[in-house]
């Protein structure tokens, strides 16, 4: 067999191990989903009347209109939630010393990374297919095409592969797996910054400025136009932008600590 053809089957077994890992333990899952979720259900029948008055073109005490405005931050949300799961696992695999178990076998060195990731993104499709089905239930309406779906879910995937491949360097550069439960925290909090809840143009000056320019803005932009049927073209490579400088920096970070950290 060629090396790319070993590569694929180590790293189908090291996706195994991790499918067999949630499934043994649910409660990972579980905890993960729950997060986006309650965040879900909480601002639409908490803050939605409140908060529904600030969106633009909403009706005052609109849950719906909120509904439609937060579903993006949500999405995004849940990719982040699901990553720290992952620099969870792979922060633990480095301390426990089965990454030394495995460079000893005959296997891609590749493989290890790749089944935590390709892991995450199962995990991730899960969670967001969760989060969908509660949100059509609660009253989401969408005027997204058939293409444009498939745009979405594009986006998505892209979005997770990147998140996932940059949590995974959180875990190999944290000395134990409770920090890599603190630090991807980040990533959950950022939509919160941002268009996520509220239009930014009811910011203040400076949180404007930062709302505007960081990365999770154009992402969840890009989403609410996909599914609004109305996406903006340059949100959307915005947002392809930013995922591809997110998952390029976290695949170089990874690959170049699971080299050094391994090797100590």
């Amino acid at each position: 067999m060629s090396t790319t053809t070993y590569a694929l089957r180590d790293s189908t077994t090291m996706l195994r191990r991790n499918v067999r890992h949630m499934a043994r333990y649910p409660s990972m899952t579980v905890m993960l989903i729950g997060q986006p979720l309650l965040f879900l259900l909480l601002f639409v029948y908490v803050f939605g009347e409140a908060m529904g008055a600030s969106v633009p073109g909403a009706l005052a005490g609109d849950r719906g209109d909120y509904l439609t405005f937060i579903t993006p931050g949500i999405l995004m949300m849940t990719v982040a939630s699901v990553s720290i799961g992952t620099a969870v696992l792979v922060a633990t695999d480095m301390t426990n010393g089965i990454i030394d178990r495995f460079r000893t076998m005959a296997i891609a060195k590749s493989s290890v990374l790749t089944g935590h990731v390709l892991g995450a993104m199962i995990q991730t499709a899960l969670a967001l297919a969760v989060i969908f089905g509660t949100a059509f239930l609660l009253g989401l309406e969408t005027a997204a095409s058939a293409t444009q779906w498939c745009g979405l879910a594009g986006l998505l995937a892209l979005l997770s592969y990147a998140m996932t491949w940059f949590t995974v360097a959180l875990g190999l550069a944290s000395p134990d797996p409770e920090t890599a439960s603190n630090l991807p925290m980040i990533f959950v909090l950022l939509p919160f910054v941002g268009s996520g809840f509220v239009p930014v143009e009811s910011m203040p000056a400076g949180l404007r400025w930062f709302a505007e320019h960081q990365p999770f803005t154009p992402i969840m932009d890009a989403f609410r136009g996909l599914l609004a049927g109305a996406p903006e073209g340059a949100d959307v490579l915005r947002a392809v932008g930013w995922t591809l400088v997110i998952g390029l920096s976290g695949y170089l970070w990874s690959r170049r600590l699971y080299r050094t950290r391994a090797a100590n």
